[in-house]
């Protein structure tokens, strides 16, 4: 609870906390230092004499303004939220490409006819696409590794596009994903009941929705930048 006389404080942290987006924990860190940062000086004035509305005063005064610590707070944050979409688009993008197939390893149907040349060509750009969101997911970890070491234009840049390549390739991954499993279910039956059909289902909706929350704080962080 914050003591009675650090109200202004607390309205200058909130203020800062309700223009600031990304991820929550990082968020929370860099309003917990400014406010110890905050507090050690009007505990400064107070011990000086100064009365301790002033003291609040002075302290957010020296400290800054949302338009001056903001962009640094968001380009930050930013940073961390594509760090997060691109761990968690490794993830995904590993497993759908290594075991995207075993879905249909030893189905009763595999055995059949080939399908449509169509469906082969989508499952086959589904291949394709995770193929990509894999290399991107690399590409956004190395970004965000530059970005450590360098502020210049060049890599806030290499951030958005990649970011907006993890995003995109993602709403593709979906879209294609989506079609696949909808043609299987309405060629074979037998796909309705194959558990690992089943399974595959369900660890998809999973991904996706693991991804697209990711996706949507990364864009939400950017555009507050």
């Amino acid at each position: 609870m914050p003591r009675a006389e650090d109200v202004l404080v607390e309205e200058h942290l909130q203020e800062l906390a309700s223009r600031l987006h990304g991820p929550a924990r990082l968020k929370s860190d860099l309003l917990t230092e400014a406010r110890h940062d905050l507090l050690d000086v009007v505990d400064a004035y107070r011990e000086n004499g100064v009365p301790p509305t002033e003291a609040q005063r002075r302290a957010v005064a020296e400290f800054g303004s949302p338009a001056q610590l903001l962009p640094s707070w968001q380009a930050e944050l930013a940073v961390a939220a594509l760090r997060g979409l691109s761990l968690r688009m490794l993830a995904v993008a590993g497993v759908a490409v290594v075991a995207g197939d075993l879905t249909w390893h030893g189905s009763s149907w595999s055995a059949g006819g080939p399908p449509p040349f169509a469906y082969r060509l989508l499952a086959e750009s589904v291949d394709w696409i995770w193929m990509s969101a894999l290399l991107l997911a690399v590409a956004g970890l190395l970004v965000v590794a530059a970005s450590a070491r360098s502020t210049r234009p060049g890599v806030a840049v290499a951030q958005r596009a990649v970011g907006t390549g993890l995003t995109g390739v993602l709403v593709l991954g979906m879209l294609t994903g989506g079609a696949l499993f909808g043609w299987s279910l309405g060629m074979w039956d037998a796909a309705l009941t194959w558990p690992p059909m089943i399974i595959g289902l369900v660890l998809a909706g999973g991904a996706y929705f693991s991804l697209s929350r990711a996706a949507r704080g990364w864009l939400r962080a950017t555009v507050a930048r």
